[in-house]
């Protein structure tokens, strides 16, 4: 088996794992991905949200690294900018060769169009905007970057359409709001958390054996709980998030 075959193999079984059974046009997508980026959906290249893929700032990182950048140069619009209000924006500049004249983006950022769990980070959301967008043109990637949404993207509704209410799955929404595993999965690769942590903690809070057993009100306040307490004390988090380690030690 060649290394692009084992690459993409593996990538297809982590992203299953993480997000259930991938539709052919996703799992395409994939196939893509890996032959023209060697993106590694393991290391969190690539997120994959309502039945699309997003590239990461840290994937982007990588990518450019791997095609030897010469350098990013990132500059804040003072005239643009006001933090009484939080709004803030960056130009970013990417040199992907020593003679390259450089790609230019632009991020702009303030509480109306930054996540809630990201709020009160308006600078360095909208740094990090900039630069996603940059790299995305020094290297000609067609994926939005997650960074670069104000929310997770949602289904587009029906044309005015009448249709039969449908049941609401334990972690999912059909109210046009993101599902509960993908605001989960989101935080925990923002904060740069352990899933098998994040869950063990979940379940705990849930007061369920597994996270899954848990109703979706229950884990919509573990989500809003641990969203606070990253951005109150990360430090304090991590914390909590290694005691269940212990615990799982104790228990071999």
């Amino acid at each position: 088996m060649t290394g692009r075959a084992k690459a993409l193999r593996s990538n297809v079984a982590v992203a299953t794992a993480t997000w259930g059974r991938l539709p052919r046009t996703a799992r395409d997508g994939l196939k893509e991905l890996t032959t023209r980026y060697a993106i590694s959906v393991a290391l969190g290249d690539v997120q994959f949200i309502d039945g699309r893929w997003y590239v990461t700032h840290s994937g982007l990182l990588r990518i450019a690294n791997r095609h030897r950048c010469c350098g990013i140069r990132v500059v804040r619009l003072a005239k643009l900018c006001d933090p009484a209000t939080k709004h803030w924006v960056f130009r970013a500049i990417v040199y992907n060769s020593t003679m390259s004249q450089g790609f230019v983006g632009y991020g702009d950022a303030d509480p109306s169009n930054v996540s809630s769990m990201v709020q009160g980070a308006e600078m360095r959301v909208a740094e990090t905007r900039a630069v996603n967008r940059a790299l995305r043109k020094a290297y000609g990637i067609g994926l939005c970057s997650v960074e670069e949404l104000g929310s997770l993207p949602s289904p587009n509704p029906a044309h005015n359409r009448e249709q039969a209410p449908k049941p609401q799955p334990q972690n999912g929404s059909n109210n046009g709001q993101p599902r509960l595993r993908d605001r989960l999965c989101l935080l925990i690769r923002q904060q740069n958390l352990d899933p098998t942590l994040v869950k063990a903690y979940a379940a705990d809070f849930c007061g369920t054996e597994t996270l899954s057993g848990a109703s979706r009100d229950l884990v919509d306040s573990f989500i809003t709980h641990i969203a606070a307490s990253a951005k109150e004390n990360r430090d304090g988090l991590v914390c909590k998030l290694n005691s269940y380690a212990q615990r799982s030690e104790v228990k071999q």
